[in-house]
């Protein structure tokens, strides 16, 4: 049969129905009163864009001898859309003589009006401007708009209800198989064969004589998850009228209000049940549920429930509550929260009530929302920062010398750069809002302007906000939500805890990344980037000596200046950590980094250095490279100055030995980066076991230390078999790697990246999402080879790539031990580590039987 009357037993399937049919089912179950309806499914629905119709007249005989029903749409997933609902199908000049008798006139003509509105619109196609004039429901504006029907069509307005539902049927799933529509749902996910089922409904007027109308009920505040009894309630209305905006006198309050008359008040009995039920859809379909009812003449009638829309403030908030309670498991509990959710949490964001005036659109690197005054240097954020005003740092690009003013400002704006680009990782690692790639705007650094494609210019000091999850700049403020930390956030993570068996350490470069690890429960620091320690204006001048010395002892006592401070600095990480693992990667960044580039900076730092500022030019130019990412950096860089990872040593193994007397005892875990030959590790490794030695000697104490190699070369991927002969463990540094594995330019792939992934060349970003095919490939043959010849090599990546579910994903299935991300990912990384965990352990559904 092509339709089926919805009944406690029925056989009504999500996947056959649709959502709706199937929430019916269960509002039926739980002896809600719910008007007579009937079902049809996703292949009755096709046949019927095919014109192959249902038996008609045995579905309306269901409904009595004057039929009067509705129809609404029944997706798989509510989110798919799909066509709005038709009221009043079967109202015809014989029903609505009828229904003048025993509702009076104006009830009648507005139930005949509304209908012949939808009918004209959504089955003739006629202009709708034209059927929105007939108000107020007087028998004129009926007549009205029964002789434009039939003026813009040349024939009678139907009167054969079997008619008018078999034309509205056909309307509804042909509109389901049209193009727009279809591309519309299939951009929110839906499949491309995605089905629509239609539910057929007796109708409840809500027009009657006495207390009659429509309304709404929630028990939950959709923003902040607490419970709060929220709706509207519309005398004289249908279906979701209550929710349009009306004037004051047609509205009654749901609970008692100084204001005026509510249900609670005037129909206590109602207001109970309605209380009944919404309890019921939370304790036994274990969901808060919307309800919308009808009262028809003081009888209550539930037309229909959907799952309330929330906040990801009020998801986890529902669920946690729900656990708490009982009514789910924390197992399920965990699942319902999807880990991406977990940024809105995390950051500030912007109030989606409030207004924006959008002036760019770039990549969203760094989730969470700031406004602040533009400042397009370093210099003028710190000065802005002192002064205690928020600023927003716009830059072309940034560089390692920006670092303070990133340290400063509130949010970062670049107009060029990708996903890990330097603005990026360094933003994620700060907990900042960053937009990169805007290359809709022109920077004039000069001038100090910023100007939009559509010719608007913002100057320094004018107010801006971004929003680094939507990759989206906005002119003057917008209206901000606080992070939400709270017990609900808490309890839900420690459960995620229980359940992942997988590692997560953070990215942490200095005391305060530390702490930040620290405080979203981190295992440890999975990658601390050295160099982000030298940037403060006393550690970068002694840097910059040490680069313009001509001799190895001259490198030296310029490094010797550096050495207190970095022990320093590895001491306080080491206790901030408490005993939990550090991976301190060695120096790796080009040394051209840490010199100006224009004229101005030259010339400060040839009076720092008291050398005519030709020599400084000319030895900068000296340190440029034509390719520097591929040039003398990392383990290349500590080979042939190897001073630098002397000190290094040092200050790692003298900060141990501080940090152990008066906590836990400190393992520190030294990395190599841009390794791509065994015999590199061997000189290192030989190197940095002498120092250990020197400081077990002059200090009288005994320490351990794990060496490894951090993998970003394809040829450290494949010769992994030899380099885990000297290392304790691999950690694949996926950003570098995949750089290397495409022959792209992290910086610069923004620029086209877009392109490639809407015309299907890559799947995805290669750097925001890893590429599991190819780099993927490398990790798998890396980690194999390694563990071959030393079954104890412990396995890692620390990329950004480490916060995204579907890397952990990889990971988890390769065996890896754990995953390094930013901070503000750690929490996000937990939790989809804890879902991956419970994949087919926990069976779940937002609503079950």
């Amino acid at each position: 049969m092509a339709f089926t009357e919805i009944t406690p037993t029925a056989a009504i399937e999500n996947a056959r129905h649709g959502g709706r049919a199937k929430c019916l089912q269960r509002l039926i179950r739980l002896d809600m009163p719910v008007p007579r309806t009937v079902a049809l499914s996703f292949d009755a629905v096709y046949g019927i864009s095919a014109g192959d119709m249902p038996d008609l007249g045995a579905m309306l005989a269901l409904f009595g001898p004057d039929p009067l029903v509705s129809v609404r749409p029944s997706s798989e997933d509510p989110d798919w859309g799909g066509p709005g609902a038709i009221l009043n199908i079967g109202m015809n000049d014989a029903v609505h003589a009828k229904l003048t008798k025993s509702h009076g006139e104006t009830a009648a003509n507005a139930l005949y009006l509304r209908f012949i509105q939808s009918y004209a619109v959504h089955v003739g196609r006629l202009d709708p401007d034209e059927f929105e004039t007939f108000s107020p429901p007087s028998s004129d504006a009926l007549r009205a708009a029964l002789e434009l029907y039939e003026e813009e069509t040349e024939s009678y307005f139907p009167q054969d209800p079997k008619e008018q539902l078999a034309e509205i049927l056909r309307s509804m799933a042909r509109a389901w198989e049209g193009t727009t529509a279809r591309l519309l749902r299939q951009a929110k996910g839906a499949p491309a064969d995605a089905g629509l089922g239609l539910v057929v409904q007796k109708m409840a007027l809500g027009v009657g004589q006495n207390i009659c109308g429509s309304g709404v009920i929630q028990f939950v505040n959709g923003q902040t998850g607490r419970q709060e009894i929220r709706g509207r309630y519309l005398c004289k209305s249908q279906g979701r009228d209550a929710l349009a905006d009306v004037e004051d006198r047609d509205v009654m309050y749901l609970t008692k209000d100084p204001r005026g008359r509510s249900i609670e008040e005037v129909l206590p009995i109602n207001f109970a049940n309605l209380l009944k039920y919404g309890d019921l859809c939370r304790t036994r379909l274990r969901e808060e549920m919307e309800i919308e009812f009808t009262i028809d003449n003081e009888e209550l009638f539930i037309l229909d429930a959907v799952r309330v829309q929330r906040s990801e403030r009020a998801n986890v908030r529902i669920a946690v509550s729900f656990a708490n309670d009982g009514i789910i498991s924390r197992e399920e509990a965990v699942l319902r929260i999807p880990p991406r959710a977990l940024s809105e949490l995390l950051h500030s964001q912007f109030d989606p009530s409030d207004k924006r005036d959008r002036f760019a659109k770039g990549i969203a690197a760094s989730p969470g929302a700031a406004t602040g005054k533009i400042v397009f240097n370093a210099r003028a954020a710190q000065a802005m920062a002192a002064q205690g005003e928020d600023c927003i740092l716009v830059r072309s690009e940034t560089s390692p010398e920006d670092i303070r003013g990133m340290h400063a400002a509130k949010g970062i704006l670049t107009v060029r750069g990708g996903i890990t680009s330097h603005a990026a990782v360094i933003a994620r690692g700060l907990g900042l809002p960053c937009v990169v790639g805007a290359q809709d705007l022109t920077l004039n650094s000069k001038q100090r302007k910023l100007i939009a494609r559509d010719g608007r210019e913002f100057s320094e000091g004018d107010v801006v906000s971004i929003d680094g999850a939507l990759g989206v700049a906005y002119a003057g403020v917008v209206k901000m939500l606080p992070p939400e930390l709270g017990e609900g956030f808490q309890t839900l993570m420690a459960w995620a805890d229980e359940f992942r068996d997988i590692g997560v350490r953070a990215n942490a470069d200095t005391p305060p990344d530390a702490r930040n690890a620290r405080m979203f429960a981190a295992e440890g620091i999975g990658l601390c980037r050295t160099e982000h320690m030298f940037i403060d204006d006393d550690r970068l001048l002694a840097m910059r000596e040490m680069i313009f010395a001509d001799h190895a002892i001259d490198r030296r006592t310029a490094l010797d200046r550096l050495l207190p401070m970095q022990r320093a600095d590895f001491t306080e990480l080491f206790e901030i950590m408490q005993g939990l693992p550090v991976c301190i990667r060695l120096f790796d960044p080009p040394l051209h980094e840490f010199l100006p580039h224009g004229r101005e900076g030259l010339r400060e730092l040839a009076e720092a250095l008291d050398l005519p500022l030709r020599d400084v030019e000319r030895r900068v130019d000296g340190l440029r490279e034509f390719n520097p990412m591929l040039g003398m950096r990392g383990v290349r860089l500590g080979i042939t100055v190897p001073e630098i990872y002397d000190m290094q040593a040092r200050a790692i193994f003298e900060a141990t030995v501080e940090a152990s007397k008066s906590g836990d005892p400190v393992v520190p875990e030294v990395m190599i980066p841009l390794v791509s030959a065994k015999r590199e590790v061997e000189m290192v490794k030989a190197r940095v076991d002498a120092v250990a030695a020197e400081v077990r000697i002059e200090t009288g104490s005994d320490f351990t230390y794990r060496l490894g190699v951090m993998v970003e070369t394809p040829r450290a991927a494949l010769r992994a078999g030899e380099i885990a002969h000297h290392a304790a463990f691999m950690s694949f540094g996926t950003n570098d790697l995949t750089q290397m594995t495409y022959g792209l330019s992290r910086d610069d792939a923004g620029r086209f990246m877009g392109e490639y992934v809407a015309q299907g060349v890559y799947e995805e970003d290669p750097f925001h999402m890893l590429d599991a095919d190819g780099v993927g490939e490398l990790l798998q043959m890396g980690a194999s080879r390694g563990r071959d010849v030393n079954h104890d090599l412990t396995l890692s990546i620390c990329g950004e790539h480490g916060g995204n579910p579907e890397s952990i994903r990889f990971c988890r299935d390769a065996g890896f031990d754990y995953v390094s991300c930013s901070p503000f990912r750690v929490p996000i990384a937990r939790l989809a580590a804890a879902h991956l965990a419970l994949e087919g352990r926990v069976g779940h559904s937002d609503l079950p039987d």
